[in-house]
């Protein structure tokens, strides 16, 4: 089989890696990739926004397969272009990619498929804005409608700020605030049948103990061992499978990765969000402990075969993803400072390092080139080993200016 993995982030180089593991995957590709996925693939430059430029890659690669990580091109179409080839496509079509591509549409699944989540308003006006933080208040949780890279909702005590982010915004979802810790569970669906991957939890704010602004993702681990039983269970019961149903009824499949953000609230599961592809960085710590072949569970669901296929065999043990961030990250962003000490990070057992904003520059030199530049995996017997061979890793990198959390996995 041969696969074109379509995006340059630290979760694609997670999917490339985990592919290339696979017997049954023959070659891959990315698209655009990164410093780090090119030294391991063939990587083509593509438009990724571009639906007909990633389609006219599939086709002329001759892909079996095409794996879209990031959520614009699925919300752009990319994966209508790819299948209208006749080529398999293991992402959702861009009407069931707006489960991600607006909240509003999600709660409005969420509420025809009885999946317990957040109370919300839509909000369009600054006086809708004012009545539902007057009505939810304080802690106050605001959401961009659309897509924004992981960085769209604020969570604050100070109702200015709130105010501010709903008019930088435009149309809002306003919701009252969810206690309790949060989980990510990926599930892979073909339309109809669905199956769980290993549950994570990820780490939102840029610092230490959950402090200063959102970002994409500082890190996270997996398993969860403080789960209560048949929570995974409950989920697929409760919210996966209603929610692909609904889609489904209304004539547009979710066929990809639905990913499921979770609150365990003293009420029980809610549903913090959607998304409509592999998560970043909980992708990397789930795919690092994924024993079976990923190839052909992705196949199987772009093909519609998900129900007859072996359900996915993970290791023993835990691994936890810390990343390492550029200076000013995730406001005003440096970029183009030189990274080093790769190999000694990459030498220590148990650990991979995985490029996200890295590139080579004219001198030959490797640099960084976005906000999140590099993952660290350590993968150990149990959290406090993986833990451990991840910050020992990520000791041995430098990039000026540099930032990451220490508290990744520290039992709370």
């Amino acid at each position: 089989m041969k696969v074109l993995v379509i995006g340059s982030g630290a979760r694609e180089h997670a999917l490339v890696r985990c592919l290339l593991r696979d017997p049954e995957v023959a070659e891959v590709h990315a698209a655009p990739g990164n410093a780090g996925i090119a030294a391991e693939v063939p990587v083509h430059p593509v438009k990724v926004d571009r639906d007909e430029a990633v389609a006219d890659l599939a086709a002329r690669l001759d892909a079996d397969l095409v794996v879209i990580g990031p959520e614009a091109p699925l919300v752009a179409g990319a994966s209508d272009a790819v299948r209208a080839r006749g080529i398999a496509c293991f992402g959702p079509s861009a009407r069931a990619a707006r489960l991600e591509g607006s909240k509003a549409f999600a709660k409005e699944v969420m509420a025809a498929a009885g999946v317990p989540t957040a109370m919300a308003v839509v909000c369009d006006t600054p006086a809708e804005v004012a009545d539902a933080l007057d009505r939810f208040g304080a802690p106050f949780v605001v959401k961009d409608d659309g897509l924004a890279a992981g960085k769209g909702v604020v969570v604050t005590e100070d109702r200015a700020i709130a105010v501010q982010h709903a008019e930088a915004c435009g149309r809002v979802v306003i919701e009252e605030f969810l206690d309790g810790p949060e989980v990510s569970l990926f599930c892979v669906t073909d339309g109809m049948a669905a199956v769980p991957l290993a549950p994570a939890q990820d780490y939102k704010r840029a610092y230490d103990d959950d402090q200063g602004p959102n970002t994409g993702g500082m890190g996270a681990y997996s398993p969860l061992p403080w789960l209560p039983d048949g929570f995974v269970d409950d989920v697929m019961d409760r919210v996966i499978q209603p929610t692909v149903a609904e889609m489904h009824r209304r004539g547009t499949p979710f066929a990809g990765l639905l990913y499921a953000g979770l609150a365990l609230t003293s009420r029980g599961i809610r549903v913090v969000e959607f998304n409509a592809r592999f998560g970043d960085p909980e992708t990397q710590a789930v795919l690092a402990r994924l024993r079976s072949g990923l190839g052909g569970l992705l196949r199987a669901a772009a093909t519609g075969t998900l129900a007859q296929h072996p359900r996915p065999i993970w290791h023993d043990g835990a691994a936890v993803t810390v990343v390492i961030a550029a200076h000013g990250y995730p406001q005003a962003t440096r970029l183009g400072d030189q990274i080093g000490g790769l190999d000694k990070a990459a030498a220590v057992e148990g650990v991979e390092v995985l490029h996200a904003g890295t590139r080579i520059d004219s001198d030959g030199v490797l640099v960084s080139s976005g906000g999140r530049v590099l993952s660290v995996t350590g993968v150990g017997r149990d959290q406090r080993d993986a833990r451990s061979r991840a910050y020992e890793a990520v000791g041995h990198i430098q990039l000026d200016g540099s930032h990451h959390r220490r508290d990744i996995a520290v039992p709370r």
